[in-house]
């Protein structure tokens, strides 16, 4: 921390350093991933950082402006949308500082050797998959051909065959397909709640129908939740309210359900079968979505008696990225450096897995791409998934 303070406080614009007024918020990500291209493309050696709520004026004087601290609590969540629009994978971490009593904010992008940065989808009209920025004279500017072409060159320079590169799941020998469980998903605490309001709210709507007491209501409270817990006369309307917020009022239960006492660990392995080391390695997967498919987002919350205790920055930080979609799920992760002939954890911290009883006997697509400074082109492949 002491780092990102010395950076925002004595740091000047650079390659390497840029300054921001504002944050980026939800109406700033095309400046946000314009810039992230941008820094990581420059010709630096180690971190680059972005600080936002510094500002400098006519004569060179720096000024600070609070950052809201609901910009750091993860909506948007930068990560993810670098995952999501930037190839190769970036390393992003956005922390808080303090700067003459006001909190502004720190982008650390971690030492990026595997050139060029790139988008990897759409955003916008003006930001399109393909395109390259890099900063020039503390601005950024697109790459044209010849800058693209100066990168590519670098990079395949000395390089690495992805055909000298293995990947799939560990054991005596590597596999290709990996054999899950599947449990039932009837008992998640928020499923479980639902099914327990849904029959207060029927029995609620026959006694307004047909104008009796509330006896029946009683009695059906008591049966579902016990006499210990008082009976509260609710209307229906109070009860489908109350339905629309369960999933956030059991979210760490769940989430201890799903990826705590029926998660299954998903670890991958790359054995690098070339002449010399893969240098900064990273990797991209793809899944698919389903409503029975769950993956963890980050390692759950550790229950202690009645509170759930969040885990440490370390613990969070080793977990992989992953960015849930409608369709699909985006996991990444760094490596690092391959040596040739070891096989090496893909994850410092397992995947977390449940799947649904739904899913049993149905089999699933893992497609990975492994990018590295020195490799000639990313490593590709597909693993599958089998769900019994």
């Amino acid at each position: 921390m002491d780092r990102l303070l010395k950076i925002a406080r004595s740091g000047t614009p650079d390659t390497g350093v840029q300054f921001r007024k504002s944050a980026y918020g939800k109406d700033g990500i095309q400046s946000f991933l314009r810039d992230v291209l941008a820094i990581a493309n420059t010709s630096v050696e180690g971190d680059r950082h972005i600080v936002v709520g510094v500002d400098f004026d006519n004569r060179g004087r720096k000024h600070a402006q609070t950052i809201d601290a609901e910009d750091f609590s993860g909506k948007p969540s930068y990560q993810a949308l670098a995952n999501e629009f930037i190839e190769p994978p970036v390393r992003i971490r956005y922390k808080p500082v303090s700067v003459d009593g006001k909190r502004v904010g720190v982008f650390e992008i971690g030492d990026c050797q595997d050139r060029p940065y790139m988008m990897r989808a759409d955003f916008s009209e003006s930001l399109r998959r393909g395109d390259a920025y890099k900063r020039v004279k503390n601005a950024p500017v697109k790459m044209g051909r010849r800058q693209l072409m100066e990168l590519f060159e670098l990079k395949f320079r000395d390089s690495v065959s992805a055909g000298d590169i293995e990947i799939g799941f560990p054991g005596e020998i590597i596999h290709k397909e990996l054999a899950l469980p599947t449990c039932d998903l009837s008992s998640v605490p928020s499923a479980l709640a639902s099914m327990k309001l849904e029959e207060m709210l029927d029995i609620r709507k026959q006694t307004r129908r047909s104008g009796s007491t509330t006896m029946v209501a009683r009695l059906t409270h008591a049966r579902l939740y016990g006499t210990e817990d008082p009976y509260v006369d609710r209307s229906p309307e109070d009860i489908i309210q109350e339905l629309s917020q369960i999933r956030g009022k059991y979210r760490n239960h769940d989430s201890h359900f799903l990826f705590h006492e029926h998660a299954e660990q998903l670890q991958l392995v790359v054995i690098n079968q070339g002449d010399e080391p893969i240098i900064d390695a990273s990797i991209e997967i793809a899944l698919p979505n389903h409503n029975s498919f769950f993956v963890a987002d980050s390692p759950p919350r550790r229950q202690v008696d009645e509170r759930f205790i969040a885990r440490t920055p370390d613990e969070i930080a080793s977990y992989p990225a992953v960015s849930l979609k409608d369709d699909a799920i985006n996991i990444t992760a760094k490596i690092g450096d391959i040596p040739v002939g070891e096989p090496v954890a893909v994850f410092a911290s397992p995947l977390l897995l449940c799947i649904g009883s739904e899913l049993s006997g149905r089999r699933f697509g893992m497609r990975y791409r492994l990018h590295g400074q020195n490799l000639r082109a990313a490593a590709s492949g597909l693993l599958k998934l089998t769900f019994r």
